[in-house]
């Protein structure tokens, strides 16, 4: 069995700020990001930046509003990290925010694999990443990722006006459902999404709903794709116990989101914000909420994750749960050296 060859931290990687209200270059990052989400963790909404859109331009995971610009928000991509203004929401002053930092390939170029020409896609092939941005048909269609690769997961936001919900794809759905970012709701079911067709390693299909392929509309995708001891995209069942059920990953976490088919929220735990375990505390991708304090969902392990507690949002008896997850240390390293827990 292989494994990666590079270190999961030269693509993705959780930085730590304090917010200085003022002009603020974060670095530490280790490369230059191209999809930067930061989180006041005290308040404020999730805000998403991306090389494709560009700078200043933001969108909320935590609800359906359109894509806006600020000025004083992410206001440079750098080599080693990035730039802000002096919006609270990514720099309040004396105030701790979390960054979650993925690399894909700058603003990328055109690609016209799908029946829709992507505006823009931007590719890391060896991480399994790419955003694509395109203008939508309001008919069956597809798009291209550039990933190579049949993509596990992807995420789907409408960005010239407000009113739709993000949309998200995951493998262990299907084609014929979907679940919504900004929302608690369950997994739903329709044909007029990914046309209940599975992505393939060139293209993912899209049906005529507004919400991801409206005539005229534009719309940014993060998709993704398993790479061995680096990322994994999958779904495990709850035992509802507090002694709670393992997870294989292949790798120590950095980063883990979850989401249950059933109406729970979107929990994001990562190895930073305490940094060790029974006391890995969750923020939630659909709520403007602080951080929870006081409360350990899940620990990481050497090889995956394993749930702390019966509560529902990750450990229902009989519940499934889907999830994305990304390396801090691969099982084995490519010297062939196990990592450990911390």
């Amino acid at each position: 069995m292989s494994y990666i060859s590079f270190q999961p931290k030269d693509y993705f990687n959780t930085k730590l700020y304090t917010g200085n209200g003022s002009t603020n270059a974060i670095t530490g990052v280790g490369f230059q990001p191209d999809w930067v989400w930061i989180k006041n963790r005290t308040q404020y909404s999730h805000q998403l930046y991306d090389a494709v859109r560009g700078v200043t331009k933001r969108i909320f995971s935590n609800n359906t509003d359109a894509e806006e610009t600020d000025a004083q928000g992410l206001t440079t991509f750098g080599s080693d990290g990035f730039s802000l203004g002096t919006n609270a929401g990514v720099n309040q002053s004396s105030t701790g925010h979390v960054s979650w930092n993925w690399k894909a390939n700058g603003q990328g170029s055109s690609n016209t694999d799908g029946s829709i020409n992507t505006t823009y896609t931007s590719v890391n092939t060896t991480a399994g990443f790419s955003i694509s941005k395109y203008t939508g048909t309001g008919s069956n269609a597809s798009i291209g990722t550039g990933l190579g690769a049949i993509p596990h997961m992807a995420i789907f936001k409408r960005t010239d006006t407000s009113g739709f919900n993000w949309f998200v794809y995951h493998r262990s759905l299907g084609a014929g459902q979907f679940s919504i970012l900004d929302t608690t709701g369950a997994a739903q079911s329709s044909t007029s999404i990914w046309q209940n067709t599975t992505p393939t390693s060139s293209v993912i299909t899209l049906g005529g709903d507004g919400g991801v392929n409206a005539s005229g509309g534009t719309y940014i995708c993060y998709a993704f794709a398993d790479k061995k001891g680096y990322s994994k995209f999958s779904s495990y069942s709850g035992n509802g116990s507090n002694d709670g059920s393992f997870t294989y990953t292949g790798f120590k976490p950095a980063f883990v989101m979850i989401k249950s088919t059933d109406t729970e929220g979107w929990y994001i735990i990562d190895n930073k914000r305490t940094g060790f375990n029974e006391a890995n505390y969750a923020l939630i991708a659909q709520d403007t909420s602080a951080e929870e304090t006081g409360t350990n969902r899940i620990n990481f392990l050497s090889n995956g994750f394993k749930a702390t507690t019966s509560n529902s949002a990750v450990n229902t008896s009989g519940q499934t749960y889907f999830y994305m997850a990304f390396a801090e240390h691969p099982l084995v390293s490519s010297n062939g050296i196990p990592a450990v827990a911390r």
